[in-house]
């Protein structure tokens, strides 16, 4: 246990077992290779790889996405999807590890049947050799996290139609949502078992839930059911599953508690309730936690005082992972990351020592 590896001691967390030293871990996209990347790593952080172990596409749609400087002098790139109720579009903007999305493809009430005739003709292919031949190349410094993809109605608030207009159409035209819905269903329930067959250990099912939209009440009915359903599939054949949930999740506490979900990700107890609340109300889960992003600005004693306090709310169980998911200001990543590193090893050896 001594030489365990900083993906294993991830692994043996999530699964339940009481590390020796709490893991930190980091998405790559956020740390620059260097000096201080390579001490951090070599001290036990461990870097997280997303992908996915699947691939989509479209029968009878054809798809051309043409790059161009808009207006404002931004580098975009319009990517259409030419249906046989027409076209839907949208507009995005690179912006090195992310994107942002200036236009997404639901603009009126018009694009329901165009939506519904792509939701409809969805094709779920494996992609696993790309999947697996991360294992090898990554090595022992990273974990490797499979994503399912975004829970059905989370998928038409953030990915198709944006939170506010979303919002107007779940009031003025419900059932026509509940149409697309039904279709997302239907493919989310071809990727589980893709997933559950596939050579990654652990899977996020969407995330970025903001409950002040949602809702407690379409919480419990359009998303528990979904992640119980995604739960049982990948479980059968030994894999684990969490989802990422930032936001403010006091509406959702107890809903999350009847959920099969093995871990919560980027959890943050600066928005949330505190870490010794959340593990006391979800006995049977992993808090893997984004350090809270309204203290990334604190002074250095600060942050390395706030990581012990977080640490010692988890108690001799210690069911964390300690993490970073969110944006850090540049000049404060690193640093930020000794001090959370001093703390984890500083307090790690202290609950040794007890």
């Amino acid at each position: 246990m001594q030489n365990i590896t900083p993906a294993k001691r991830v692994l043996s967390v999530l699964k339940g077992e009481i590390p020796k030293k709490t893991p930190f871990t980091i998405y790559e996209t956020k740390l620059e290779r260097s000096y201080a990347e390579r001490e951090l790593r070599n001290r036990g952080l461990c870097l997280v790889r997303r992908t996915r172990s699947y691939r989509i596409e479209y029968k009878g749609v054809d798809i051309k996405a043409v790059s161009y400087k808009d207006e404002k002098g931004r580098h975009v790139t319009r990517t259409s999807y030419y249906t046989p109720y027409g076209e839907l579009y949208t507009v995005t903007e690179s912006a090195g590890f992310t994107s942002w999305t200036h236009e997404r493809m639901f603009k009126s009430p018009d694009d329901y049947k165009k939506l519904l005739y792509l939701f409809n003709n969805t094709v779920v292919l494996e992609a696993y050799d790309s999947a697996a031949m991360l294992i090898n190349e990554l090595g022992d410094d990273f974990v490797i996290r499979d994503n399912l993809p975004s829970e059905p109605m989370q998928a038409l608030i953030s990915s198709y139609m944006g939170v506010g207009e979303y919002c107007m159409e779940w009031m003025d035209n419900r059932d026509e949502i509940l149409k697309l819905y039904d279709a997302l269903v239907k493919t989310a329930r071809e990727i589980y078992p893709v997933v559950a067959n596939g050579p990654l250990m652990f899977a996020n099912y969407g995330g970025n839930v903001i409950p002040e939209v949602v809702g407690a009440k379409n919480f419990e009915e359009y998303f528990v059911p979904h992640y119980n359903e995604a739960a049982y599939v990948l479980h059968k054949k030994g894999k684990l599953i969490g989802c990422h949930l930032d936001g403010c999740n006091s509406p959702i506490m107890d809903a999350v508690a009847e959920t099969g979900l093995d871990y919560i990700e980027a959890y943050d107890p600066g928005m949330s309730p505190g870490i010794k609340e959340a593990l006391s109300r979800w006995p049977d889960k992993i808090l893997w936690l984004n350090w809270p992003s309204a203290n990334q600005l604190d002074p250095l004693p600060e942050v390395y005082n706030r990581t012990l306090m977080m640490l010692d709310e988890a108690g001799e169980e210690n069911r964390l992972i300690m993490g970073i998911t969110e944006d850090v200001p540049k000049e404060r990543l690193v640093p930020n990351c000794m001090m959370i590193m001093k703390a984890i090893e500083d307090h790690d050896f202290r609950r040794q020592e007890r």
